[in-house]
């Protein structure tokens, strides 16, 4: 198989070479009988593109090679039918009794990040973000965890949910304040986590709530992550949608707004939607000499 044009590839911000794409070439061509998502464990398997963990790189090959076929360098085989990654879940309505909450965050206390572990609960928490979240749910790229948030009334209620999912892999406004070169995007860009859902119930109105959940995440993520991922983070990120959010618990909970993105989301590939919802974009250093460290190369 003829690859047209394999210069300056990379995979999760690394340089692929000429003897990877070859190989990679030479892999689809030989087992045209394996669905992409097959391919893709494949070859993570053979390039050893795995998380500190261990765990394959499996959902970011599939896009790679799909991106790479969309550019005529690969030809892939056909998609077999399914669930398209990204997609919305088919969620049904939530069974769970949503009290009305009034008062403040120290009425309700403990405020608890609570991980959701359980297939269960992931049901639940799904059914939560796609009916109460103006965004929905969607299956995340890459590395994610999950929270529910959880006060006392004086029983313990889940008020809301958090998602933290890796990061974008490229945001203009960011690497502008990180004073990033390629060299140190590519070496430190999976030590930032992405804020990529957070959700307060309806019938929740508890001052001061939304800004000290993020002051909690704020403490116990870079460990959590670390635990689950073999990775240490220094930094979170979120986007906010000013059209609808003000970001004030954002900034708060003493997140740095940084400026703004073009609109194009991580699937834009061919620049179409340039401008066409352009988000807020917030910080939060989890280190004091974050923006140093990240820096670093070598």
């Amino acid at each position: 198989m003829t690859i047209p044009c394999a210069k300056n590839v990379s995979f999760c911000g690394q340089p692929v070479s000429e003897e990877e794409m070859a190989l990679i070439s030479s892999v689809i061509s030989d087992c045209q009988g394996l669905s992409r998502t097959e391919l893709a464990n494949t070859l993570c398997e053979i390039l050893r593109w795995q998380r500190p963990t261990g765990k394959l790189k499996s959902v970011e090959c599939r896009d790679f090679i799909e991106e790479l076929a969309e550019k005529g360098v690969l030809k892939l085989p056909p998609g077999r039918p399914g669930r398209p990654r990204g997609s919305k879940t088919a969620i049904s309505a939530p069974s769970m009794e949503m009290p009305a909450l009034t008062g403040t965050a120290r009425d309700f206390a403990p405020v608890e990040l609570v991980p959701v572990l359980t297939k269960e609960e992931h049901g639940v928490w799904r059914t939560l973000v796609e009916h109460y979240h103006y965004l929905g749910h969607r299956v995340p790229f890459g590395a994610h965890l999950r929270y529910f948030i959880r006060v006392h009334h004086p029983e313990p209620v889940v008020v809301g949910c958090l998602q933290f999912s890796s990061p974008a892999w490229r945001m203009a406004a960011r690497d502008r304040y990180l004073g990033w070169d390629e060299a140190a995007r590519k070496m430190n860009l999976q030590r930032i986590v992405t804020n990529s859902r957070f959700l307060l119930l309806p019938t929740v109105r508890i001052k001061n709530l939304a800004s000290k959940v993020l002051a909690m995440a704020g403490h116990r993520l870079a460990t959590d992550w670390e635990q689950n991922f073999a990775v240490r983070p220094l930094l979170l990120e979120t986007l906010v949608d000013t059209a609808r959010f003000s970001g004030t618990c954002y900034k708060a909970a003493n997140w740095i707004e940084v400026g703004s993105t073009t609109g194009r989301g991580r699937n834009d590939r061919d620049h179409q939607l340039h401008g066409a919802n352009p988000k807020t974009l917030f910080l939060f250093p989890l280190v004091k000499d974050a923006a140093a460290r990240l820096r670093e190369v070598g």
